[in-house]
């Protein structure tokens, strides 16, 4: 009940009571016929107010309800599922999934449905769904990322429970990881390899089709590399010239065929080393020198003769195979008669004479 309507109650009850006096009084009721009007006068008055203030959805202050208490949510029911295979971008390759599966059953628990199946499965469904873009290079980035994605509560495909996970674990079997870890490195080589090659291509294309391309260009060529040795550059223009032709599969160009070889240096006076040919047995050596000295060869008589005395004195030292190495050299030496291989010392600083 508004104000309003309080006041204009009040102010009838007001304008009733004066009308009853003045009846009263022009009739001459009795005295303890007063108080009864009165008391009729205000329950009916009080009436008239209760009855507004329900009528316009007051409640009396008597009936006044206490405020609602909050309704505890229902309690969430967990469930662990381990190692699920799921299916990643890459063929063959499978994430190994875990979690804890939460859940809150949105209808009462009947027995004509398992809600911790239904919990199950709709996280299960979400994963895959998830995994199957993803790459298996990266598992730890992608655990994270469907720890995000399975972080909220959502309702399965039947409604009758909302379903979410956490502590979401996602891996890869060490047979798919070790397979994975050998194909990056493969792919690495063959990365280096590839820009060794077309480094190598491009190096041969640059030679054959700008240096190599005539002689005249592999003479700049040269020249732009030794700009400070002109006379060796002119010196090898034929070198160039060959080599050019060479590159394109081609004969020297006339102007160039009379520098194809280069005069021969000027002979230094350093000793030329002799060839080197079949070592030479010591023993033809020293006969060699002996007879050079002496102006004999290996046919003459007092060579052989002084052969055989030579070998004598060695095999008098105890070399009885180095004497008859030397002697092989001379077939017709016989050993001489048993004198002194040394002969007499020369007198007077003679020149020595063998024996005999």
């Amino acid at each position: 009940m508004s104000s309003g309507h309080r006041t204009v109650t009040v102010f009838l009850t007001v304008i009733c009571l004066l009308v009853l006096s003045i009846a009263g009084l022009t009739a001459g009721w009795p005295r303890w016929l007063w108080p009864a009007y009165g008391a009729v006068l205000l329950a009916g008055t009080i009436a008239a107010v209760r009855a507004g203030a329900l009528r316009d959805g007051d409640i009396p202050p008597e009936c006044t309800l206490e405020p609602d208490l909050p309704i505890p949510p229902p309690p969430r029911q967990e469930h662990r599922i381990t190692r699920i295979a799921l299916p990643s971008a890459v063929p063959d390759y499978d994430f190994l999934f875990s979690a804890t599966v939460r859940w809150i059953p949105q209808e009462s628990e009947s027995p004509h449905f398992d809600p911790c199946g239904l919990a199950v499965h709709a996280v299960l469904l979400r994963a895959r769904e998830f995994a199957a873009r993803q790459s298996p290079r990266s598992p730890a980035m992608v655990q994270h990322q469907l720890n995000g994605v399975l972080s909220v509560m959502e309702p399965d495909g039947s409604g009758r429970v909302l379903a979410m996970a956490k502590d979401v674990v996602l891996a890869l079997s060490d047979s798919d990881r070790e397979r994975l870890s050998k194909l990056s490195n493969v792919r690495k080589d063959e990365d280096v390899w590839e820009h060794e090659r077309n480094y190598e291509r491009n190096k041969r294309m640059y030679l054959s089709d700008d240096v190599l391309k005539d002689p005249g260009s592999a003479v700049v060529w040269w020249l732009a590399r030794n700009d400070e040795h002109v006379e060796e550059t002119v010196e090898r223009i034929g070198l160039l010239a060959q080599l050019s032709a060479a590159a394109n599969n081609s004969e020297v160009a006339p102007p160039f065929r009379d520098l194809l070889y280069a005069p021969e240096p000027e002979a230094s006076h350093a000793p030329e080393h002799e060839p080197e040919g079949p070592a030479v047995p010591p023993e033809e050596r020293v006969a060699e020198q002996v007879m050079r000295w002496l102006g004999f060869n290996g046919d003459d008589p007092e060579m052989v003769h002084l052969a055989a005395r030579v070998a004598q004195g060695v095999r008098a030292m105890g070399r009885e195979e180095e004497a008859d190495r030397f002697l092989r050299l001379f077939a017709d030496a016989e050993p001489p008669p048993d004198e002194d291989p040394v002969g007499p010392p020369p007198d007077e600083g003679g020149p020595y004479v063998p024996a005999g």
